[in-house]
């Protein structure tokens, strides 16, 4: 415990965390009262784990039952104390603090990308039994941020917004051809033709996600206005009126960014419009956290503005809208963490304790990472032509 125990007196300013070691002591570190937060260790040696490698190690110690959070509180309620110490701000030298540069390595490798892993890549996370992505998305299976226009809003609600906001941006018209990149189960795609008449291709890299997306087409009689394919985005040799990717771009790899957006351009007609949608870093470049690569998201990473800004200027397109989304994912995570845990016990006969404990993680991180750590939601609408958008943002209001 000495390692860890000297890292956490420098660590905690905000609220109090007490650990309760293999033997049973108690060690307690404070900067305030609360929040207060208690966590047990279940052998000698997880601290020495998680003080080498903690954005590993304490995932991992979660996972196997070795690390236990007490007193009915949640891994949300210990990670959001360690966060919230953790959090951007420029007078706070913890940010950021832990990451091993063997593992920053890995996280630059894990960026390359070709064809062949990213389809592996998908199959990873995208894969798994569709019955456990029932358990916690939307009835759409909208599975990335929605928008809260209100507290009260649900997540349905709040999907629907998000669906309207994305479609509302494309300007979009019944004789349009749409590229959808990355289009999940069909749902986006489904929603862009009900509410335009255009006709939308979309395409994935998940076994999975393809046949449910084409089911969804042909229980809706749409199969001759919106195309499921099985295709990686570098394969598309067509142009598009309009262009839409929502949460695959975090999938590209940085060392794709300009592939990615040179494919745009030129899938994309003269006077065409895309918008891309994906996770991003106001905090600047970092790396994706070695627990999340190896669990969650292999060759996952959020960029920052600055990583891709300058690929989309030099592949000659216009930002013509860009939008920030801040907690908006945060509450997205929140209300799907509380549908995990509603369901805690069909998700485990589903996969297994270890994979519960494991999901758990994910969401709590992923929230923590959104109220703290610089995480955000990026909307960039591009277009080859300055005019190709009008020049007020009145459009997005009208119904």
């Amino acid at each position: 415990m000495f390692l860890l125990s000297f890292f956490l007196k420098k660590l905690i300013r905000n609220g109090t965390l007490h650990i309760i070691d293999a033997r049973g002591k108690k060690h307690s570190f404070t900067g305030s009262a609360a929040p207060e937060v208690t966590i047990r260790f279940h052998t000698k040696l997880v601290p020495l784990q998680i003080f080498l490698k903690p954005d590993l190690k304490a995932g991992e110690a979660y996972m196997d039952g070795t690390l236990t959070v007490e007193d009915g509180k949640s891994i949300f309620d210990f990670l959001n104390l360690i966060l919230k110490n953790m959090e951007w701000r420029p007078d706070n030298a913890m940010h950021l603090t832990g990451g091993d540069p063997y593992s920053r390595l890995k996280s630059w490798l894990a960026q390359i990308n070709p064809a062949r892993r990213s389809q592996q890549n998908v199959a990873h996370h995208y894969d798994l039994s569709g019955d456990l992505y029932d358990l916690f998305l939307d009835k759409d299976r909208q599975y990335s941020c929605g928008y809260y226009k209100s507290k009260n809003d649900t997540l349905e609600q709040a999907q629907e917004n998000k669906k309207n906001i994305v479609a509302a941006k494309l300007l979009l018209e019944e004789h349009h051809k749409v590229l959808d990149i990355g289009c999940g189960w069909g749902g986006l795609a489904l929603h862009l033709n009900r509410l335009s008449g255009a006709h939308v291709t979309g395409v994935t890299l998940s076994q999975e996600q393809y046949d449910v997306a084409r089911q969804r087409v042909q229980d809706n009689d749409v199969t001759d206005r919106i195309d499921i394919r099985f295709q990686d985005y570098r394969d598309i040799d067509q142009k598009f009126d309009r262009i839409v990717s929502v949460g695959m771009f975090e999938h590209v790899g940085r060392r794709q960014y300009k592939t990615y957006f040179d494919k745009i351009y030129n899938s994309l007609k003269d006077d065409g419009v895309a918008l891309i949608h994906t996770i991003g870093r106001a905090d600047g470049p970092g790396s994706t956290d070695p627990w999340t690569l190896k669990y969650i998201f292999p060759g996952g990473y959020a960029p920052s503005l600055s990583e891709v800004a300058p690929i989309i200027e030099k592949a000659g397109l216009y930002i013509t809208d860009m939008e920030i989304w801040r907690l908006h994912y945060a509450e997205t995570l929140k209300e799907w963490r509380v549908r995990v845990h509603k369901n805690k016990a069909a998700i485990i006969d589903l996969y297994d304790e270890r994979f519960f404990r494991m999901w758990d993680f994910y969401l709590a991180s992923g929230e923590a990472s959104f109220r703290h750590m610089g995480h955000v939601v990026f909307q960039f609408q591009l277009a080859k032509k300055v005019d190709a958008v009008p020049l007020t943002r009145d459009y997005l209001f009208q119904e």
